[in-house]
């Protein structure tokens, strides 16, 4: 890929996702070294819109009027952890060429031909005082593509080596693959759950955010047929192209499944194994010759959950991307920052053999400082 007329220059990206955590900013400069991530910042999010940003998820009273304002809120997140990675850095906002801003996810529906990220992304552009790009996915889906995931595209820019087979897993609400071949061949699906039933279960049952280094599932034991039942989902049979989110994987849906029936400790172990082997099973089918494996995302701290990833892909290596120079929690907000710098440059940021789309496109849409 061409190398960026801003390459001198620094771009933000933010990036909330499909765990409801909070925002992760970061600023990064790209140049003749590569991608470096110069400063990063994190919020959390309040209690009440993080509920609210959930209940989004599913259709409900005044919903347009409640995903608006939700937006409103999440744009004065944005733009507080842009005012931090400013002061943090020391940077003039005036060489920071655009904030590259993912938005959260309410809906995903490529299969009806749209998608939903709120964020009032001309309220953060007014915020900041900061050029915006938002609003990546949907050029992709008139496209006729998924969406997503996209940052296969830039994890094959940052992260590919010229003779060794990688593969790359982000860990986030949902898990998702790219798969850098021999010969430049690039492929990048979403494979399943990731944290997002995890942190259900235990915000239910613990009251607790996240089961923090997988230690309540690890005293647990999986149980095989609840296992089975949930690899049910005809998802995990889908080829490639293909995402997913909240809309298929939600504890509404876990609840078909009876877990009542079992400890929860056990049904927290039985969501890691799935997360472990739906990613696992997905390595094997569609990227058998990987020699190399690199995690990002908030999963990748989770200690039994990589354990357990290592046990089942041996004899692969299983390595952090930290270990590629790009932190693991970074990797999401970064790819944002890059795809904003794409469409400055009106180069493609998606990858038709990625998404499905029927060419490559230029996306996102600009709001000017």
């Amino acid at each position: 890929m061409a190398a960026s007329p801003h390459a001198l220059r620094h771009f933000i990206g933010l990036m909330s996702g499909t765990s409801l955590d909070g925002v992760d900013g970061v600023i990064v400069r790209f140049g003749a070294q590569g991608c470096r991530a110069i400063e990063h910042a994190f919020l959390p999010f309040p209690e009440a819109l993080r509920d609210e940003l959930l209940a989004l998820n599913t259709s409900g009273n005044y919903e347009v009027e409640r995903s608006h304002l939700a937006g409103n809120a999440l744009a004065d997140i944005y733009a507080a952890c842009v005012e931090n990675l400013v002061n943090q850095s020391g940077i003039d906002r005036r060489d920071i060429a655009a904030i590259g801003c993912h938005g959260q996810t309410i809906r995903h529906r490529p299969d009806q031909g749209y998608t939903v990220q709120i964020g009032n992304a001309a309220q953060l552009a007014e915020l900041a005082n900061i050029t915006v790009v938002a609003d990546f996915r949907s050029r992709d889906i008139a496209a006729g593509g998924q969406g997503a995931p996209l940052v296969p595209a830039f994890h094959n820019a940052v992260f590919r080596h010229p003779t060794i087979h990688r593969a790359i897993v982000n860990i986030g609400g949902i898990s998702n693959i790219s798969n850098l071949g021999p010969g430049g061949v690039v492929a990048g699906f979403d494979c399943g759950p990731g944290n997002l039933l995890m942190d259900g279960w235990a915000q239910r049952h613990l009251g607790i955010a996240y089961d923090k280094d997988g230690a309540w599932a690890a005293g647990g034991n999986f149980i095989p047929a609840l296992l089975e039942s949930l690899l049910t989902h005809p998802f995990f049979r889908l080829p490639p192209p293909k995402s997913t989110g909240r809309d298929e994987f939600h504890l509404e849906w876990l609840a078909r499944h009876d877990p009542d029936a079992h400890s929860v400790e056990d049904v927290q172990a039985t969501l890691l194994e799935l997360t472990a082997r739906s990613i696992t099973d997905a390595i094997n089918r569609h990227c058998p010759g990987a020699k190399e494996i690199y995690l990002c995302g908030g999963g990748a701290y989770n200690a039994q959950l990589r354990q357990r990833l290592s046990e089942l892909l041996h004899p692969r290596l299983l390595l952090l991307t930290d270990d590629l120079d790009i932190p693991a929690n970074l990797v999401e907000a970064a790819a944002f920052a890059w795809l904003a710098s794409r469409t400055l440059d009106r180069q493609a940021g998606n990858l038709p053999a990625v998404t499905g789309a029927r060419g490559a496109r230029i996306l996102g849409a600009i709001y000017l400082a």
